[in-house]
């Protein structure tokens, strides 16, 4: 796999070796619910949510969910998913890391 290439999966399969553009579902962690869910805050291809990240694709999902915000485990499911692997195969204190970044971050949003 070339550096910096994005992959799925838990082979780490290159998306490029997939033949096709690839769907949010392809990705692992992301399942028809989450997919929908992203869909719904305006992250509909693998491309987004590279580029908006876990830490920011959780904070659209908070606003546009106040009542249900994701939890640790779904922002390590993000996470994992941009990485290529199930998100509890993160290291803990990454998983602790980018916790701190999306409370940081939604709470900054209620402030303003």
């Amino acid at each position: 796999m070339i550096s910096g290439e994005k992959s799925v999966g838990a082979a780490n399969t290159p998306i490029s070796s997939l033949g096709k553009e690839p769907q949010l579902t392809d990705l692992p962690n992301i399942g028809k619910e989450t997919a929908r869910l992203l869909g719904a805050v305006g992250i509909e291809t693998v491309d987004q949510l590279f580029e908006i990240g876990s830490v920011g694709a959780a904070a659209r999902i908070a606003s546009f969910r106040p009542s249900d915000p994701p939890c640790r485990m779904m922002l390590a499911g993000l996470e994992g998913a941009i990485r290529g692997l199930r998100g509890h195969a993160l290291p803990k204190d990454e998983r602790e890391t980018l916790w701190r970044e999306y409370r940081s971050r939604v709470e900054s949003e209620v402030d303003t």
